[in-house]
């Protein structure tokens, strides 16, 4: 199996950038903006999670509200090889995840509240494969607490700001000479989640919700030792390799502009343009153990686009689909990272919410994420993620103190 030791070559010099392997960033976090595929999140403003989407959203709900929700994600990527060996298969699977908000007035005009959410980082499973000597499991995540406040600056114009108190979790697994490695270690990191809400009338409104990057270092070996048996009458080595890790241990800086228009006692459209930072994992200082692991300048900022509407059904019944696309962080499709399968983004989504009395509802929703297909080069490695796919369920529940 000479092939072996091509495929890790290739592997050591992949650059993994946030993503399936350690934390495609997510919008979905168990809210109605999964029925509206995000649409208007910066804008909605009408729940505690909020605190999410637009902190300076507080200031439009009343008295104290509690908003959780539960999440179910699967995740369809199968990863197959171009040359012999034994390819991986589905790497994604199924994995729960949940949120937590609470809002509470001071007065009409300053807001404090709280949220406890995850809203970056997968797990992958390559199990038994070709390259089980570099990775056979890989996992990121991270969950966020995070204390936000909102002041009403003027009856039309209100800001807010949040402290992202972020905790991160890596582990890999692999096959060794002396049987399988595990490497896990876990890390502490703080970003910023800022906005602002301007409300022409009580149906018209613009929201601008900023986001500051994450950065995680986590302390562990990031070499790999193995011994090559070379064609020919040349005798065995013994070399070493980088495992890859590097950008898969942050999200991006991003800034979101939303808008929310009701159209009538029944429609209301809801719409964003967003943009994401993903150039700033091509500056090579992403560290693990203290070494910075080199960049293959491969990565590109995306833009985000999404519309979505809501619909009255009833006074109990509030119905909503949404639509959104995101470009590709990558340069080119044809230079692909394994742990980072994803091309251009499209989501599709739907929910009902249904109002159980005057201050308790339920709302569930559906969404579909298309991934695209990714290829990766290099090596006895090399493959293709054909048609990636999430799908998300969701289930969540309201209440006014």
């Amino acid at each position: 199996m000479r092939y072996l030791p091509l495929g890790v070559t290739m592997l050591a010099a992949f650059y993994s950038g946030q993503s399936l392997a350690g934390g495609l960033y997510l919008y979905e976090i168990a809210t109605d903006d999964v029925g509206l595929a995000g649409a208007g999140m910066a804008a909605r403003a009408q729940d505690a999670s909020t605190i999410f989407g637009n902190p300076a959203g507080m200031t439009r709900l009343d008295g104290d509200q509690v908003s959780g929700g539960l999440q179910g994600l699967y995740g369809d990527a199968s990863y197959a090889l171009d040359g012999p060996g034994k390819s991986p298969g589905n790497v994604v699977g199924f994995s729960p995840q949940g949120s937590l908000f609470y809002s509470h007035s001071i007065n009409q005009d300053v807001k404090i509240g709280v949220g406890f959410y995850g809203n970056f980082g997968l797990g992958l499973d390559f199990g038994d494969w070709a390259g089980s000597g570099l990775v056979r499991e890989s996992s990121l995540m991270a969950l966020t607490l995070q204390p936000t406040v909102a002041v009403r600056l003027s009856p039309r114009l209100s800001v807010g700001g949040g402290l992202g108190i972020n905790y991160g979790m890596f582990s890999l697994s692999r096959d060794s000479q002396t049987g399988e490695q595990d490497l896990k270690d876990h890390d502490w990191a703080l970003n910023a989640r800022l906005g602002l809400l301007y409300e022409w009338s009580e149906n018209s409104r613009i929201g601008l919700a900023y986001s500051s990057r994450t950065h995680f270092n986590y302390d562990i070996e990031t070499q790999v030792s193995k011994a090559i048996d070379p064609p020919g009458p040349l005798p065995p080595q013994m070399l070493t390799f980088n495992i890859p890790i590097d950008a898969s241990t942050s999200s991006p800086s991003q800034l979101m502009l939303s808008g929310y228009q009701r159209l009538d006692a029944r429609w209301a459209l809801l719409g964003n343009i967003g943009w994401q930072n993903w150039s700033e994992f091509d500056d090579g200082s992403i560290e693990a153990a203290g070494n910075q692991v080199p960049s293959k300048h491969r990565l590109q900022d995306t833009w985000h686009l999404a519309l979505g509407t809501q619909y009255q059904l009833s006074p109990e019944w509030l119905l909503s689909t949404g639509i959104a696309y995101d470009s590709s962080f990558y340069q080119s499709q044809s230079d692909a990272s394994l742990t980072l399968p994803s091309d251009r983004a499209w989501r599709l989504g739907a929910g009902a919410r249904y109002r159980l009395s005057a201050n308790q509802s339920v709302g569930t929703a559906l969404e579909y994420l298309n991934l695209g297909n990714a290829q990766v080069q290099g090596g006895g490695l090399s493959g293709e993620y054909q048609n990636m796919a999430l799908y998300f369920m969701t289930v969540n529940y309201d209440y006014r103190f």
